[in-house]
């Protein structure tokens, strides 16, 4: 097993079997954060290949100046809030679209899979009134990342991503508990 931050480097000056080692070493860790983000195996999986075909596609455009794993949780963090809102556009097409059934609702069957709705549904409401806060915050909460690296990786100073991350946190907590 190679480094995945050397793969990774290989990989973007365009080292094809570096890219195909490096997408077979990061594609169980990113099923894993993508489940984070989704209450539903399946829909981990289809982000999780969403993931993999966008590393494979811009791994020309990492430069190296921070680490291949910051890069990779941002595509991963967006990538699952896409797929989210993709799901949600999905089933309110096909709720127009055929007559309605009764299917339980995920948040009275499992706390898990409600409180990550509940997560996605306020990180989608706070990207509507301030996309800036979002980022922050994902990386922060979700993806575990450091403030320095955050920084890093939004190319922000320190400060500014702990405020972000506070004022981002505030407007959570708020639609968390309206609703």
């Amino acid at each position: 097993m190679q480094d995945q931050e050397e793969l990774a480097r290989r990989a973007s000056t365009g080292d094809r079997a570096a890219l195909e080692a490096l997408l077979a070493e990061i594609q169980p860790s990113i099923l894993r954060r993508c489940a984070r983000f989704l209450p539903c195996y399946q829909d981990a999986e289809e982000a999780c290949q969403d993931v993999l075909l966008q590393v494979a596609r811009n791994i020309g455009g990492f430069e190296g100046r921070s680490k291949f794993s910051t890069w990779l949780h941002v595509i991963i963090a967006n990538s699952s809030r896409q797929t989210y809102r993709s799901l949600k556009r999905r089933a309110v097409e096909e709720a127009h679209e055929q007559p309605p059934i009764d299917v339980a609702d995920a948040r009275t069957t499992s706390v898990i899979a409600g409180s990550r709705l509940d997560l996605l549904d306020a990180l989608e409401r706070l990207e509507n009134r301030n996309a800036d806060l979002v980022g922050p915050v994902v990386l922060r909460d979700i993806c575990q990342l450091d403030y320095r690296e955050i920084a890093g990786q939004l190319g922000i100073p320190e400060g500014t991503v702990k405020s972000r991350i506070h004022q981002g946190r505030a407007h959570v907590r708020e639609y968390l508990t309206a609703g």
